[in-house]
């Protein structure tokens, strides 16, 4: 069956847009193709520094004939209604059927449509399909063509079945031809089919697929470091990056000046990442940072790369001069001195200045140092370093290097190794994978970082919504569940009503990799006042087990019953049925039986609770699965007897309030109460 070509080649795109333009113009063609009922085989987008490309596989070379009926009005309905029938078909009265259907005969209007050449239908969804392509920036570059593009669009190639099909886009019109690598191409490139294209552009010095490219790059640094007896520093992120700024990826390796080696190893990561897309290298038995940097050509030179290493290697020069230049200045003054300087930069509108967030900070991590362990003054004197080096030279040149910083500053002071630890780590967790502080002071300033930002953004009115969470309060609170868990640390929580509520959906976040259930989390959430997550997950955890046993299940399912019988009298009655048990009225051997397992049950749970001794609490609660089974095989709650039934009433309510002693069951799924 035919195939599908398409190139759209113009100047750089950024490296950051390519993924994302890939999969967009892959989900709008299939859209497409589908809507017009054209099914394929297969379909692959590429995406490189200058073009962008679809394949697709196996389609028809015509669409598919359609016969569709269309139900028309009455034969004998008014002229006006046949009229417009016959004008919304575009036929005759002559060519419309008649059919006997209960209501009596109507017109049915028979209406072929032959299937469209394949070829012609892409010559319209294309330019449509490339039109609404999302870039998140774009630009005009021909007067008088309003059309918009990510760069200069210079080419089309769009075949089918070998054949060019014709459109025009912005002013260009497609054809059948390409172009190589910018400096090593034989020139001009006519290609009919994907294995024709494919073939040329690796020819000519082009690695079509970006895994492909990213893949000779991570092994090309691999070898080169080899050689010098160096490993590289993983970095995905920029091998992504830089597979995406060279079509034809060369490693070469080029040397750092020893009078750089002094400064920390995380400027010069940085400096070379940030401003040049070098990758740092390491010494692997030692695991310090080398004096080498390897990074990417988009060629191949006949000096062997000799020039280019020399070139990069006095750009780099430049580069960490200016940055070993910001670190000698910043060492001239005490962190302590620049925390005045947090007067001048506003926190947000509503919450201060970053000075009157440290000083809540402060307040916060000795309160929280006192209550997990941790010297307070070390606590309160880490917060208030906390954010000073947001002041500094390096940090403004580099922002993802606050908190690394200051552990550097604070050390170069003197200050204690747990402040200065403390420093570098209340940032942590930044991600999911990594590591939580360990340390106790560390653990304090990073609680309260946290906490801060999320109650003050609260109050604020900044809370996060389904489209966005622009003060990455989301991470925030993960970041204080994960502190809290991994650390085993016996914490409340003591935070408004809607912020509760929101840490219990990230805690459900959280655990789901674990396979804790969310709706048993909600559970345990339901009753209140447990803001110990180290408590809640226990008691969640033990919770689940329970359930998966055969007296979870049954007791589940009597839990159930009597919750929906509860809700059915209480909504008629309009009152609940909390109350005493009469006893006397306990007048079928079922219900004594079950009046005196909940008793028993009643102060076993609670003790057991009160000890945190969740499996025992358990045990107790399984204890009442064979008295509610022969209650409801045997006593009839909706007595004759009005006093009875109300007492039978008293009787699941009491049932249900014990229950709920381990979480609100009404809250677990497959229990409609």
């Amino acid at each position: 069956m035919p195939d599908l070509l398409l190139e759209l080649f113009s100047e750089e795109v950024p490296a950051r847009m390519q993924a994302g333009a890939a999969r967009d113009l892959e989900r709008l063609v299939v859209g497409a193709l589908s809507d017009r009922g054209l099914l394929f085989e297969g379909i692959k987008a590429f995406a490189g520094p200058r073009r962008l490309m679809l394949a697709v596989s196996g389609l028809p070379a015509k669409q598919a004939d359609v016969r569709e009926e269309m139900k028309g009005p009455k034969v004998d309905a008014p002229q006006a209604a046949i009229d417009g029938f016959l004008k919304k078909t575009g036929l005759t009265k002559d060519q419309l059927k008649i059919e006997k259907q209960a209501k009596g005969e109507v017109y049915i209007a028979v209406i072929a449509r032959e299937g469209r050449e394949t070829a012609t239908v892409l010559g319209e969804i294309l330019p449509e399909m490339m039109a609404k392509l999302p870039w998140p920036k774009s630009m005009r570059w021909k007067p008088g063509v309003s059309t918009r593009w990510v760069r200069p669009l210079h080419s089309i190639l769009c075949t089918f079945d070998g054949e060019v099909v014709p459109f025009s886009f912005a002013g260009v019109s497609s054809g059948r031809h390409t172009q190589g690598h910018r400096f090593l191409s034989s020139g001009k490139l006519e290609v009919r089919r994907f294995d024709d294209y494919a073939a040329a552009l690796k020819k000519n010095f082009v690695v079509l697929d970006a895994e492909e490219r990213a893949a000779i790059i991570f092994e090309g640094i691999k070898q080169a470091a080899f050689i010098h007896g160096l490993e590289m520093i993983p970095d995905e992120g920029l091998l992504a990056e830089v597979s995406g700024l060279a079509e034809w990826p060369v490693v070469l390796i080029g040397a750092i000046e020893d009078r750089f080696m002094d400064v920390p190893p995380e400027i010069l990561q940085t400096a070379m990442r940030t401003h040049q897309k070098y990758f740092s290298l390491r010494d692997p038995k030692t695991g310090k940072m080398a004096n080498r940097f390897a990074f990417v050509a988009n060629m191949v030179a006949e000096d062997g790369g000799r020039e280019i290493v020399a070139g990069n290697e006095r750009v780099l020069r430049a580069r960490l001069f200016d940055a070993k230049f910001f670190w000698d200045e910043d060492r001239k003054r005490r962190l302590d001195s620049r925390i005045d300087d947090l007067k001048g930069i506003v926190y947000h509108a509503k919450l201060g200045t970053q000075f009157e967030r440290v000083e809540r900070i402060a307040r916060l991590a000795a309160e929280i140092g006192a209550k997990i362990g941790a010297d307070p003054r070390k606590s309160e004197r880490a917060a208030r370093l906390a954010k000073a080096d947001l002041t500094s030279g390096v940090v403004g040149e580099f922002p993802e290097l606050q908190g690394v910083m200051g552990r550097y500053y604070a050390i170069h002071d003197n200050e204690d190794a747990e402040v200065a630890d403390a420093v570098r780590d209340h940032y942590k967790p930044v991600g999911p994978s990594d590591a939580v502080p360990a340390g106790k002071i560390s653990i304090a300033v990073a609680l309260a970082d946290k906490l801060d930002s999320l109650k003050g953004f609260f109050a604020a009115g900044e809370k996060p919504t389904g489209s966005g969470d622009p003060f990455a309060l989301r991470r925030a609170a993960l970041g204080v569940i994960r502190i809290l868990l991994e650390n085993g640390l016996r914490l409340p929580l003591t935070v408004p009503d809607d912020l509760a509520a929101f840490f219990a959906d990230r805690l459900k976040v959280a655990l789901k990799e674990k396979g804790i259930r969310h709706d048993l989390i909600d559970a345990v959430f339901a009753l209140g006042n447990e803001g110990d997550l180290v408590r809640l997950v226990a008691r969640v955890e033990a919770l689940q087990t329970f359930l998966k046993t055969d007296d979870g299940v049954n007791l589940l399912a009597g839990y159930k019953r009597a919750a929906n019988i509860l809700k059915a009298e209480e909504k008629k009655d309009g009152r609940g049925f909390a109350g005493e048990i009469a006893q006397d009225k306990l007048t079928d051997p079922g219900e004594g039986a079950l009046f005196s397992a909940l008793g028993t049950a009643k102060d076993q749970v609670a003790t057991a609770l009160k000890k945190e001794d969740f499996a025992a609490a358990m045990r107790h609660m399984a204890a009442l699965r064979v008295p509610v089974d022969a209650f409801f095989e045997g006593v009839k709650v909706n007595a004759e007897d009005a006093s009875i039934r109300e007492n039978r009433l008293h009787l699941l309510a009491a049932l249900r309030a014990v229950v709920h002693q381990i979480g609100d069951f009404s809250k677990i799924e497959g229990v409609s109460v």
